[in-house]
């Protein structure tokens, strides 16, 4: 299995990419810890996995509290014996003209998609130091590369998702930590699904395309570095034709 004996921890694992990727490294032989707002959908995937023959654990945290990145690394040790994969999937987006956009869904914004991978990065990277190594990998979007109307502060906290990760990814190298974004396009969740309910979801990505990207960059060859997968639907443009 590709990730035998591996321990990832993965926020908004309740539903979404965060459950579609659990599924797929249990699948593979990693142990998984999920973490989400709502604990009831994070103990049903933690639930689904172990009927499976997998081991997980289900956390219900909010990753925007200061404490929670400290308090899920810990979490995490303790249940497995330590931490190889982080994944910061968590996110909130709410889309509308930035004239009509208030401080707080300015903030909360930040908090979710920015601020708490950030933090959970840190606390995660000194746990895999003990290991010799690790993996960070950050779910951000293609509205992380782009302008995009009534998405500004979605497209600033990817954008600086997106920052944040090229950093790490230089600075925690010699610690044998790699760092990776995946960028998808429009893809079939709730969360998107209510921000953007004019859309026409049958198009867009499903879950596992981006579970089958992060399972990917999970497993890959400690020779190689990507710096990001961007995601598009099929009958898109590339980005920036």
């Amino acid at each position: 299995m590709l990730l035998d004996g591996k321990t990832a921890l993965i926020t908004g694992g309740g539903r979404g990419i965060g459950q579609a990727i659990a599924f797929a490294f249990a699948a593979q032989g990693c142990q998984v810890a999920v973490a989400a707002r709502t604990k009831d959908e994070v103990v049903e995937t933690a639930r689904i996995i172990e009927e499976a023959g997998g081991l997980a654990m289900a956390v219900g945290c909010d990753v925007t509290h200061p404490e929670t990145a400290a308090k899920l690394v810990l979490a995490t040790r303790e249940r497995f014996n330590g931490l190889d994969i982080l994944v910061n999937n968590a996110g909130f987006a709410k889309f509308q003209p930035f004239l009509k956009t208030t401080r707080d869904e300015w903030m909360k914004t930040l908090e979710v998609n920015l601020t708490a991978p950030w933090a959970l990065a840190q606390e995660a990277a000194k746990e895999m130091l003990k290991r010799g190594g690790g993996r960070i990998i950050n779910i951000a979007s293609v509205s992380g590369h782009k302008p995009i109307v009534d998405q500004h502060a979605y497209c600033a906290a990817k954008h600086g998702l997106i920052g944040l990760s090229k950093s790490l990814a230089m600075e925690l190298r010699e610690h044998n930590i790699a760092v990776n974004c995946i960028s998808p396009g429009a893809t079939n969740t709730r969360l998107a699904n209510e921000a953007m309910p004019h859309r026409e979801g049958e198009i867009w990505l499903e879950p596992e395309d981006v579970a089958q990207a992060a399972l990917y960059l999970a497993s890959l060859s400690p020779r190689a570095a990507v710096d990001d997968i961007i995601l598009r639907r099929f009958t898109s443009a590339p980005l920036g034709g």
